[in-house]
């Protein structure tokens, strides 16, 4: 397979693959991709600035401070004045946003799970045993 319909095929591949997983929760339906992706910041952060989290997600500072009130009034967030600067806010998570990002996770884990068990061969999910720190390499590089 030539570089470029490599690199193709598997971006195809992981979009549409991920794209499944997120149809298959159920709660999470209600929020966009950022929303997800700023909520699991937060939580694996413990303790972010807003401005962190907009360059994180590629975000105006703007829209993340409307994401950030949407996810504060729902509870999942919350944010406090930081000790050195009063004009920062640290945000965290609340235990109702963990518990979120933990049904999140275990929902597309599940299916996920059925989808190897119901369709790869055992040979099948020894290749991708190998193949998963290959992909997390490519996800960790940083340009």
């Amino acid at each position: 397979m030539a570089q470029t319909q490599l690199t193709s095929s598997l971006r195809m591949a992981v979009a549409a693959l991920h794209k499944a997983l997120r149809r298959k929760t159920s709660h999470i339906s209600s929020y966009s991709m950022t929303e997800l992706e700023t909520i699991s910041l937060i939580n694996r952060n413990k303790s972010i600035l807003a401005s962190e989290l907009a360059v994180r997600t590629r975000i105006t500072t703007q829209s993340m401070s409307q994401i950030l009130k949407k996810l504060e009034t729902q509870g999942l967030i919350e944010r406090k004045e930081s000790a050195n600067d009063k004009r920062k806010m640290h945000i965290s998570i609340t235990p109702a946003g963990e518990k979120l990002v933990k049904q999140n996770r275990y929902e597309r884990d599940l299916h996920l799970q059925k989808r190897i068990e119901k369709l790869l061969t055992d040979k099948e999910v020894a290749l991708l045993e190998k193949v998963v720190p290959v992909l997390n390499k490519l996800a960790a590089a940083d340009d």
